[in-house]
């Protein structure tokens, strides 16, 4: 590559870090439209409750949740900047990716808005959760390995296994990008590696990260393990790791990057100039593979694809790149593909559609991380109202129990407001936190059924519903009964470990 080649490339990158720097704004300004999503109240809560470990996941996300509520305070745009800047970097290390396998600023760019308009991408930009930060390190990880293998420098070892430590620590899947990772190095030349001291330095290194998180797990009994065995069967029973295969067309990247990453997968294993970084198809295809047999979900294979977009757009080029005017016609074909692309799946995914238009009901029903967006404060104040109705001299053994996360968290979020006490619920991590002292007598409840409760309290009363002014069809809406119940027929130290559950 020419000195003049290499200083167009950097300015390339420059480029798309700029372009990445413009998509983080965008989205810092339209992720305050809605409201937060359950899952990241669950996290929102577990940011001020910072541990080593969580029953749901590892702890840097709710890590990054506390930074974000230090910095930001409980602002919605705030709380979600570092997800959407953890996508921001993802889109300037694929890109990099792409120059450091050969490709031009054209293929550079290619990857660039390939990576950016992905449905996961977009999602993980609009909400705050560990696929954000996981398909961060995906990436990360597989821009290390073309470096260790450009340069053949076995000291990027160490940055690989401080990747996959952090890894390790945002979500549990970062196994699978090893198991993949080791089925590339025994494959291909890296092999030799394996008597390297660089490579088992990393791995130590990996470990050590990694460490606090195995002995919080020791410690409670490796209760994820259980939670991801109930998720897991769940998920299977109602359906949501059907269609795995035929989903990889739309979910994880884009239908109009099809034939950008099938291209890559391809020539990392049939292109001469892209044998020696094959490693990269035996990851991709090993961690799929896994993915697939585990019957994981559809999105769960979404790190794979940055690698083999970079590895794509790379080779695509390098056949133009003799052939200006091809390259030229190729580029202005494909970007506003991409773009037309982007801003489809961007309709749907983003919380942009004016609330009760038509576009918004349609995206509503298309995608129901939209739907969990809304009605958090309304029921917040009806379960304040509810509240207020308990006399005074009873609120001191009161409690209010929400039987799942997002109630317990918004109840948390918002109810300080209202003068409400934190919430109480058997979910995940929340069911560890108890019942409080003293022990309630009187519990608000949300989202319970009229019989169970019967069954352990002599008095049920139906005291509201979930407000659902928007008609918006979510988990609230399916059970809104808010009932008030008074007198347990059995002590909260009976009853307690009964109610544990995951969600």
């Amino acid at each position: 590559m020419s000195v003049l080649t290499t200083a167009r490339t950097d300015r390339t990158l420059l480029l798309i870090a700029g372009f990445a720097v413009v998509k983080l704004i965008f989205h810092t300004i339209v992720n305050q439209q809605y409201g937060f999503h359950r899952d990241e109240l669950a996290t929102l809560d577990d940011a001020r409750h910072l541990a080593w470990g969580y029953v749901a996941y590892p702890p840097f996300t709710p890590f990054i949740g506390r930074l974000a509520l230090t910095l930001f305070g409980e602002s919605l745009a705030g709380f979600r900047f570092f997800a959407a800047m953890a996508q921001s970097v993802a889109i300037v290390l694929a890109a990099s990716m792409a120059k450091h396998l050969g490709g031009n600023h054209s293929a550079q760019w290619l990857t660039a808005l390939a990576v950016a308009i992905s449905g996961v991408s977009l999602s993980a930009s609009s909400l705050f959760q560990y696929v954000s930060f996981d398909y961060l390190w995906w990436v990360l990880i597989a821009w290390l390995i073309v470096r260790l293998v450009e340069t053949d420098d076995r000291r990027w070892w160490v940055a690989i296994g401080s990747a996959v430590g952090l890894g390790f620590l945002t979500k549990y899947t970062i196994l699978v990008c090893v198991a993949g990772l080791a089925v590339g190095v025994l494959a291909t030349p890296l092999r030799k590696h394996l008597v390297s001291p660089w490579l088992w330095a990393g791995v130590v290194i990996s470990l050590v990260i990694a460490s606090p998180n195995l002995v919080w797990q020791m410690k409670h009994d490796f209760i994820t393990l259980e939670f991801l065995k109930s998720i897991h069967a769940r998920d299977v029973s109602i359906g949501r790791t059907d269609n795995f295969f035929v989903n990889q067309l739309f979910v994880p990247a884009n239908p109009a990057t099809v034939p950008l990453w099938s291209a890559g997968l391809i020539a990392l294993f049939i292109s001469p100039s892209l044998s020696r970084f094959r490693v990269l198809g035996w990851m991709a295809v090993s961690s799929f593979a896994i993915f697939a047999a585990a019957q994981g979900r559809d999105y769960y294979a979404a790190s794979i694809y940055p690698m083999l977009l970079a590895a794509g757009a790379s080779w695509v080029m390098s056949r133009l790149d003799v052939r200006a005017a091809a390259e030229k016609w190729v580029m202005m074909a494909a970007v506003p593909v991409l773009l037309l692309a982007g801003a489809f799946v961007a309709a749907i995914v983003l919380p942009i559609a004016p609330v009760g238009s038509h576009w918004w009901k349609r995206a509503l029903a298309q995608n129901g991380d939209l739907r969990e967006q809304f009605g958090w404060p309304e029921l917040v104040a009806e379960v304040a109202r509810i509240w207020n109705t308990i006399p005074e001299n009873e609120r001191a053994r009161a409690a209010i129990f929400c039987t799942n996360y997002g109630q317990a968290g918004a109840i948390n979020l918002y109810g300080p407001r209202y003068g409400l006490p934190q919430a109480i619920s058997g979910v995940n991590s929340f069911w560890a936190r108890g019942y409080g002292n003293p022990p309630p007598e009187t519990v608000i409840v949300l989202g319970g059924q009229r019989e169970w409760l019967q069954q352990r309290f002599e008095s049920v009363i139906l005291a509201g519903r979930v407000p659902n002014s928007l008609g918006v069809e979510n988990e609230e809406s399916r059970q809104p009964d808010i009932y008030l119940c008074r007198r347990p027929r059995e002590p909260w130290s009976e009853l307690w470990p009964k109610i544990r559950k995951f969600g």
